[in-house]
């Protein structure tokens, strides 16, 4: 039986506890939830790279979700004047997602906030500190990575 009572194990309860607690993970961006945001990402960083549209497919192999989670979240984003869809010419089932101007400028205003809360923290806990934190918690993801399997 586990050591319920082990300080250490204590300690890491109450911080991880802690951390769920601020909800740092899961607030709204610019009044879009996360998995909206990282759809948004995504497209722009694919766009970025491709300097192209996206299918459905190729975005939800990336956020490893659904394509039917994918074309869900879309639907959100399209009524909202943020990405337009259109047919590929190479293949005409296929449809290629993009963002329009406004959806790029409310994802580069939200990934320049998110990048400012983590340089913000670097500045709160120094460089060294925050490459150590950097390596423990990929070590925990790590972890739990392999708990999962």
């Amino acid at each position: 039986m586990a050591d319920r009572e082990n300080p250490t194990v204590q300690k890491l309860l109450r911080s991880f506890i802690q951390f769920r607690k601020t909800g740092w993970h899961d607030k709204k961006i610019n009044g879009y939830n996360p998995s909206e945001y990282k759809v948004l990402a995504v497209i722009y960083e694919g766009a970025n790279k491709k300097e192209t549209e996206m299918k459905v497919s190729e975005i939800s192999q990336i956020l490893e979700v659904t394509p039917p989670t994918v074309t869900q979240i879309i639907n959100n984003l399209d009524k909202g004047g943020l990405v337009e869809r259109m047919i590929d010419p190479q293949d005409r089932r296929a449809v290629r997602i993009k963002l329009t101007p406004k959806g790029k400028e409310l994802t580069e205003n939200a990934r320049k906030a998110f990048f400012e809360k983590y340089l913000g923290l670097v500045d709160y806990l120094g460089e060294e500190d925050s490459e150590k934190l950097a390596e423990l918690l990929n070590k925990v993801h790590r972890y739990f990575y392999e708990l999962k399997r």
